[in-house]
């Protein structure tokens, strides 16, 4: 083999990539990230502890909100319109896959957030002086992150 099929010695490049949106909203992103989980530490010593020190336990898990960044194409507005549909509870949540693919286009792994919806959007910056391609960004709060393989 001459390197063309991906094997098991090699990590996955992370330039191949998918993510679908609950209810097809359609889009192709340039960048994610904040796929991110951790557990707060709580610390406990009892008062009859033969031991001068704290023991630490996991408390709650954090999820971190996910970025997503693409191109600002004619018309699409789709995000945008998610965005404008979030009011006090009476928010759109949406499951959100995000899917790292190998040479062939198939999952390898997959990122899967439950109840997200849109906290922040951001348009593209302007400048007249450069040629820069118009990326927009949005931000999504979710409530877990599974990472599967199929």
């Amino acid at each position: 083999m001459a390197g063309e099929v991906q094997d098991n010695i090699w990590p996955l490049p992370k330039f191949y990539f998918k993510v679908e949106v609950e209810g097809g909203v359609a889009a192709s992103f340039q960048e994610v990230s904040g796929l991110d989980s951790e557990y707060d530490v709580t610390e406990y010593r009892h008062g009859d502890s033969p031991d001068f020190s704290t023991i630490k336990m996991p408390g709650l898990r954090k999820q971190s909100d996910v970025t997503l960044k693409k191109g600002t194409f004619t018309g699409d507005i789709d995000l945008y319109m998610w965005f404008n549909e979030v009011q006090l509870n009476t928010i759109e949540r949406k499951t959100v896959q995000i899917m790292l693919l190998n040479e062939k286009g198939e999952s390898e792994i997959i990122w899967t957030l439950t109840n997200a919806f849109p906290k922040q959007v951001q348009g593209t910056d302007l400048n007249s002086q450069t040629s820069d391609a118009a990326i927009e960004t949005i931000v999504l709060a979710h409530e877990g992150m599974e990472v599967t393989t199929p």
